[in-house]
């Protein structure tokens, strides 16, 4: 069996798919994509495919990873590790096929039959959160994610510290207190007003606090885990074992938050998720994304004894004009079921992507996630 053709399509709202085919006819899908980088990382995988792996075998898969990874000198980063990820999964995705198994079944097996899953609510300047919340609990969720803040100061308010805190207030009161809530600081929040407003969330005992800062600034995480007993979440813009060695290191984060199609796939991820585990850290991978990037993270979640809940798109506000399950010939495979999703058991990825709906939908998507200002007219955090 060798790699003979790749495709790659733009589709809305925001996402680009991978389709490896060999030349007996199969067919592996991963979906490579920096989010408002589509075209950036397009052009990454273009030049890996084309370099590395065409006329190639694609079964060694650790082979080619560490040959995507270490062949051209220069690595890591967002939009080379995206590009690996992609890949990574499609000849994952292959490879199942091959064997008639789940890519869990080749990982060694799994842990668990179903996985708890998350659903957002809020939006990006979080609004509305308690109706919200009560309509997701309502509709079977019994945990979900909502945005700490809209744009910060570096030193914040005590009026906007009070207004985070009375916003998850709002969520407690109206699903009680046997929901679980995680607080994205989304890397919005310096750590000056990180530090007050973990300790200020506190008493409304959310599930995480995610990115209290920026990736760049993890040595802040120490100080801000001191001011709360909240646990600590990063981590979806960390691309390899080596990002996430520091933070496992210094003992201060509880979950760890790698992108399946940012961190370099099934592969790389399910190193970092056991390197967690030897670190009492729990995993919880990071994926606003597509039907293939969900596939790619429940793989990992099925053999990580310490996955403990997933992230989903479905409705999220990011995804406007196409959805999760449009592109799948089968959507029940992501039934959502008192709060939980059951491993795929398919073959490879486990889902069967609609190639009709994707070339139909597919060109140039250009989504850009918007730039916001302070009031003084600087560049703030998104």
């Amino acid at each position: 069996m060798r790699l003979t053709d790749y495709e790659l399509f733009e589709v809305p709202p925001r996402w680009l798919f991978l389709r490896l085919e060999t030349d007996d006819g199969a067919v592996g899908w991963g979906e490579p994509v920096v989010e408002g980088r589509a075209q950036t990382v397009r052009a990454a995988v273009e030049e890996l495919v084309e370099e590395y792996l065409l006329g190639e075998d694609p079964t060694p898969i650790e082979d080619h990873w560490q040959t995507l990874y270490r062949g051209g000198f220069y690595r890591g980063g967002p939009v080379l590790m995206s590009a690996i990820a992609g890949i990574d999964q499609a000849l994952w995705d292959l490879k199942g096929k091959q064997f008639g198994a789940p890519v869990y079944e080749l990982l060694g097996g799994p842990v668990r039959d179903r996985m708890r899953v998350y659903q957002w609510i809020g939006g990006d300047r979080p609004a509305d959160v308690a109706e919200a919340a009560s309509e997701q609990v309502e509709a079977g969720f019994t945990a979900l994610k909502m945005n700490a803040t809209a744009e910060t100061e570096r030193v914040e308010s005590p009026d906007e510290i009070r207004a985070a805190v009375d916003r998850l207030g709002a969520v407690r009161e109206a699903v009680g207190e046997s929901v679980d809530v995680g607080v994205d600081f989304h890397g919005r929040v310096a750590k000056p007003t990180a530090k007050r407003l973990a300790s200020a969330l506190e008493v409304h005992e959310p599930m995480f606090v995610e990115e209290p800062v920026l990736p760049e600034h993890n040595d802040a995480l120490p100080a801000i885990a001191a001011n709360t007993t909240t646990p600590i979440a990063t981590g979806e813009r960390m691309y390899s074992r080596w990002d996430f060695k520091s933070v496992l290191d210094d003992g201060t984060v509880d979950v760890i938050q790698p992108d399946v199609s940012h961190a370099g796939g099934i592969t790389e991820v399910n190193k970092i998720a056991s390197m967690a585990e030897a670190s009492d850290v729990a995993l919880a991978p990071h994926c606003p994304l597509g039907p293939i990037a969900l596939a790619s993270c429940l793989q990992v979640d099925g053999c990580a004894p310490n996955a403990l809940i997933q992230e989903q798109s479905l409705g999220i506000h990011y995804n406007e004009g196409s959805d999760v399950l449009d592109y799948l010939a089968d959507p029940s495979v992501f039934a959502y079921d008192d709060g939980y999703v059951a491993l795929p058991d398919g073959p490879g990825l486990g889902i069967d992507i609609d190639e009709s709906v994707v070339r139909e939908r597919a060109g140039d998507v250009n989504w850009h996630n918007p730039v916001w200002r302070h009031a003084d007219g600087s560049v703030a955090e998104w």
